[in-house]
């Protein structure tokens, strides 16, 4: 007997095994048996092979994935790993083999619905889902909007926008130490902000053997568990650092008779890689797409014609482990391995990327509060916005030293703030849910595990302030504007559901955001350069407006625009027309599928906004509906590990139909957590593989 497979009363998987390579071995094979039909579309999309099967709206991502090479990067990664770290090679090889093995034997009806068959793991393939996943956290995009905004506006405009935007990631995280619990130890507690997918983005399970045994969220597709864990004696999370380690370069390319060349710093040609590959569409023609690779990087937009529109313009992404071979996963074995913090530290100098800040403590009142991952010294102009590849002065000359942080009032949070990584990045979230979070811990001397799903939901909405001011000082409105006035002026600025003015403030908020938008001073921005679908999100003019809005609303110029006037002419149009009765009418709950749900069930409301802690993100201006929020919710506490609680927004099973398909989302939208089990004397057994 190789390996036993539990389940506790929510369908969350517990393995045991007597080594940790068939422990990864069975953590592959449930993970097959539980998401098979989520590892198929993970690897297509690490693979660039999704609109194979889903189509054109595919193909956008798939020409990215291709160009910027992250399979080979991957494959690279994994032969550098088997030379370096054979141990670790090992035991990725086994969780493929037992994904394979979960694959061969799954019934998932998404494959009988598209006709598919699971296709196989290599073991790379890991990797490749890991970079897939996170290669856009860093927002390389943002660059080209600081370009674009520039052009339209000057370079003053930049820090106008500046706001995390709408990016893939953010977090919230907490670390309360000993001094300020019940028990005298440490909790550790947060919620990793994604895009909300079903099935979920992470999945919860319990990895036990007699090197270690912990508890945490994986990433479906990967071994271990990176991101959040409870070993028992020592816990950890992380938050997003928004630290900058990606660059763009412009490229000089031409053509020659041998193939492509890229002019240097060095005033040189020199030749470049080239390949074509092709890329087949369902229900269209197949693609070929051109693979371009300098002495920068893979070139991911335009070539030596340019950009689609002619524009002359070609760009390369250079990031860490396309440079160094490592994707950083040297770090998962001895994560799981680790019983202090000193551990946890350890293991974390290994971290490649995404560039997290960390939070660990352990039950002997060890405490870690750092930044973990590579982030390359370069110009400063690298980080701000795309450099020319032919001059001198912008390449990477090392690496910098990850920045520690310590703890006041016993306490530390994080929640995408300017921090400890300061001095790594450009762009940070608003500190709107860092001081809120701050705020209600201060609130109270002693915590409990059992206190913090109260500041996991909670939804007080800071930044509502100035369009909040503006509208306390119009005068001479219509009835029903001053009617709707009064009503905002009286709402308590929490976003919850129920929430009549929350409903009510979010219109206004959404009208403004169109009328700053047509502006003749913002309106030429709204055309954006004619990158990639895929990196357009970052450009869109809506959007931008819409997470900047407090910025635009208080910044000295206002680029001529009367924000009065465009308060005052959107209030007029809400009260003109009927309001949404709640918040939560209105801002559901829209996951990421591969394939359209064929279940009937109506989206749930949600509670939240982007700037609340409990951030649940829409798009002002264009549509309430939440595609971003907490993916997961944890307290990992230090006193006594089954005190801890964890919940996911759907459910532990990827499988339509099954009873565990969504059972958590009622405790998710409800703020409750699932208990953490341990004793394998209170689970069932599943099998014996």
């Amino acid at each position: 007997m190789s390996a036993e497979t539990y389940r506790d009363a929510w369908g969350i998987p517990h393995l045991r095994a007597a080594t940790a390579g068939e422990l990864a071995r069975a953590q592959g094979r449930v993970t097959a048996r539980d998401r098979a039909w989520q590892l198929e579309v993970e690897r297509h999309r690490a693979q660039g092979t999704s609109a194979s099967f889903l189509g054109p709206g595919a193909l956008s991502w798939d020409r990215l994935a291709r160009r910027a090479r992250l399979a080979d990067t991957a494959r690279r990664c994994f032969a550098a790993l088997e030379d370096k770290d054979p141990e670790t090679a090992a035991w990725v090889r086994e969780y493929t083999d037992g994904v394979n093995e979960g694959l061969a034997a799954c019934d998932a009806p998404e494959f009988a619905r598209t006709g598919l068959a699971p296709g196989r793991w290599e073991p790379w393939t890991p990797l490749a889902v890991w970079l897939a996943t996170h290669i856009l956290f860093a927002g390389f995009p943002a660059k080209l909007w600081r370009e674009h905004i520039t052009a339209h506006l000057g370079p003053d405009a930049v820090a106008l926008f500046a706001t995390d935007g709408p990016g893939t990631a953010g977090s919230n995280g907490w670390l309360v130490s000993g001094e300020r619990t019940v028990t005298g130890h440490a909790i550790v507690a947060g919620d990793p902000h994604r895009f909300i997918e079903e099935p979920g983005v992470y999945q919860q399970i319990h990895l036990s053997c007699p090197e270690f045994d912990v508890v945490g969220l994986a990433v479906p597709g990967v071994p271990g568990i990176a991101h959040f864990g409870h070993t028992g004696t020592v816990a950890w999370a992380i938050t997003n650092a928004m630290a900058d380690y990606q660059d763009l370069y412009r490229e000089r390319l031409r053509r020659t008779g041998a193939g492509v060349e890229a002019l240097g710093p060095d005033g040189t040609w020199h030749r470049a890689a080239r390949h074509t590959e092709t890329i087949h569409v369902a229900g269209e023609d197949s693609v070929e797409v051109e693979v371009i690779e300098t002495d920068r990087g893979p070139v991911i937009a335009g070539g030596p014609e340019g950009l689609d529109d002619g524009t002359p313009a070609a760009l390369s992404l250079r990031y860490p482990p396309r440079v160094t071979a490592d994707l950083g996963f040297g770090a998962l074995l001895p994560l799981l391995r680790a019983r202090r913090v000193a551990d946890v530290d350890r293991a974390l100098d290994a971290w490649a990327e995404p560039v997290n800040v960390v939070q660990a403590a352990d039950t002997e009142g060890g405490l870690l509060h750092r930044v973990a991952g590579r982030v390359p010294v370069r110009a400063t102009a690298n980080r701000l916005r795309p450099v020319p590849a032919w001059e001198p002065g912008h390449e990477w000359t090392g690496w910098h030293t990850p920045p520690r942080a310590g703890l006041t009032d016993g306490v530390a949070v994080m929640a995408n703030q300017r921090g400890p990584a300061t001095a790594l990045g450009v762009e940070f979230a608003p500190p709107h849910r860092a001081d809120r979070i701050a705020a209600l811990l201060a609130g109270k001397e002693r915590w409990s595990a059992a206190d913090m799903p109260a500041l996991h939901t909670d939804t007080h909405l800071a930044s509502a302030g100035p369009l909040l001011d503006l509208v306390t000082a119009l005068d001479g409105l219509s009835p029903g504007a001053a009617a709707l006035r009064d009503r905002l002026l009286a709402w308590d600025r929490h976003m919850d559901a129920d929430s009549a003015g929350a409903a009510a403030y979010a219109a206004v908020r959404g009208a403004v955001v169109r009328h700053l938008a047509a502006h003749p001073a913002l309106a030429p921005a709204a055309v954006p350069p004619a990158y990639p679908e895929v990196l357009q999100p970052w450009l869109a003019l809506v959007p931008r407006i819409a997470y900047a809005l407090e910025h635009l609303l208080r910044a000295e110029d206002p680029y001529g625009i009367d924000r009065a006037e465009a308060v005052r002419a959107a209030l007029e149009e809400v009260a003109a027309e009927p309001l949404a009765g709640t918040w939560g009418d209105t801002h559901r709950l829209a996951p990421w599928r591969a394939l359209p749900d064929t279940s009937g069930s109506p989206e749930p409301g949600l509670s939240g906004d982007h700037d609340c802690v409990l951030c649940t993100s829409a798009v002002p201006g264009l549509t309430d509906r939440a595609a971003r929020g907490p993916a997961a919710r944890y307290v990992w506490d230090l006193a006594d590990r089954r005190r801890s609680g964890w919940v996911v927004p759907h459910g532990a099973s990827g499988v339509p139909g099954s009873p565990h398909h969504r059972d958590q989302q009622p405790l998710w939208l409800g703020g409750e957590l699932a208990p953490v089990v341990t004793d394998f004397d209170r689970l069932t057994k599943e099998t014996d593989d």
